[in-house]
């Protein structure tokens, strides 16, 4: 096997046909870079790197009338900052990412928590259908009615099972959001507390965040703060819900009407010959509830290493009405996405920092029911039955048989055949 690297940027799904073929007959590694900036859009390892990003047209199938969805055509190589903006001018949205520069490709195949998450559920959620390259360089349509196992397994399988070139999605009418931002200036645990209470009998409209990061983090303002969402133009009915938390002492609250697209971040483009950015200690899980013992070991998680970040997700609502066997991705019953860990810098931490940090995280995940692998970014074939419920996982490796038993499509969280 050569030890170069392909670059390759297809432009039809015919063109990525060829690549996989030709890939198969040169004993090439194929990495797909779906559009976004996951980890392995960085990745320059020796084989074909696919990279997607010509293929990133938006088509709406018709026009929601009524209040009905419609539905979408996305590109595989195509991001969500451009989705959001395009839907915004028909007054649509699917839920997706945070971050503007997210890949379609990699999000929804990975799972897909987003803003709107408790209203719509996962981004795969909302997936209706897709055409899928093979490992055999063969063009398939999937859907719930045509090979329904490959759909089944591209909603939170990840990229095990094909090269995704057109994902079809319900997108949703959206008059506007409300959305709210509160600055916690103290007391952190117990603000963490008002927000799990509140959260337990939330209307669906709302989604709530709590991050709380050091100034070095560039994609977020330093501190803690929780972000709230309402999926509608009615800040005053936020500003209502979110009294229990707004009201404590030591909470600063903003509510705004932004447009959806306008609550996506934008990752800056990292200078001509700056530094890769330090590694992270740390992990994630989809954890049942935000119990007391979890809050008080993530403020001290987080006191005791100043470069950390905790960041939470309200779960719950459309999320959790999905049935666990309908889709690969686990932990429906989950009502809290959690991470923590800390910025690996040179000089500031050494070997004993870490050794703890690692300690204290295995610690905190012991309780969670899975690990969200959109989240995990490296490679660690142990960690990638813990990303599925058991049953998932065997599911995945009899479908990962049946369409890649030579494991063409391995540089992911590779499920094992």
């Amino acid at each position: 096997m050569s030890d170069d690297i392909v670059t390759t940027r297809p432009t039809t799904a015919a063109e990525v046909a060829d690549l996989v073929r030709r890939a198969q007959r040169e004993s090439l590694t194929i990495t797909v870079v779906a559009g976004g900036h996951g980890p392995w859009s960085q990745a320059r390892e020796p084989g074909m790197r696919i990279e997607l990003g010509a293929l990133s047209d938006i088509e709406i199938e018709g026009l929601a009338l009524d209040g009905d969805d419609a539905v979408v055509h996305i590109g595989g190589g195509a991001v969500w900052g451009d989705v959001a903006a395009t839907l915004a001018d028909d007054g649509l949205a699917i839920s997706s990412g945070d971050t503007a520069s997210v890949g379609v490709g990699g999000l929804t195949l990975g799972g897909g928590i987003g803003w709107m998450v408790r209203s719509w559920g996962l981004a795969a959620d909302q997936l209706v259908g897709a055409q899928v390259v093979t490992a055999t360089g063969d063009i398939v349509e999937v859907s719930a009615d045509e090979n329904p196992d490959l759909f089944w397994a591209l909603r939170g399988g990840g990229g095990n099972f094909g090269i995704v070139t057109r994902f079809d999605f319900r997108a949703h009418p959206i008059n506007g959001i409300a959305f709210g931002e509160h600055v916690i200036d103290e007391d952190a645990g117990g603000v963490m507390r008002a927000m799990r209470d509140l959260m337990h009998d939330a209307p669906r409209e709302l989604t709530v965040t709590y991050m709380d990061v050091p100034p070095m983090d560039p994609s977020a303002p330093a501190g803690a703060r929780i972000s709230a969402v309402w999926a509608d133009a009615d800040p005053e009915r936020l500003r209502q819900v979110m009294a229990p938390v707004a009201d404590l002492d030591g909470v600063v609250a903003e509510y705004t009407t932004p447009v959806y697209r306008d609550i996506l971040l934008e990752m800056p483009e990292p200078p001509e010959g700056a530094e890769a950015p330090p590694g992270f200690i740390g992990g994630n899980g989809l954890f049942a509830e935000l119990d007391d013992d979890l809050i008080d070991r993530l403020v001290a998680f987080r006191e005791a290493y100043p470069a950390s970040v905790v960041f939470l997700r309200s779960l719950g609502g459309a999320y959790g009405d999905v049935p666990q066997e309908s889709a690969a991705f686990p932990a429906r019953e989950a009502n809290w996405f959690v991470m923590a860990g800390g910025f690996d810098i040179p000089g500031v931490i050494d070997d004993a920092a870490r050794a703890a940090i690692r300690a204290d995280w295995e610690r905190m995940q012991a309780g969670r029911l899975a690990e969200y692998g959109n989240f995990a970014d490296t490679e660690r074939p142990d960690a990638v039955p813990g990303m599925f419920t058991p049953q998932a996982h065997e599911r995945l490796r009899t479908i990962k048989a049946k369409w890649d038993p030579q494991n063409v499509f391995r540089r992911n969280h590779n499920i094992a055949v």
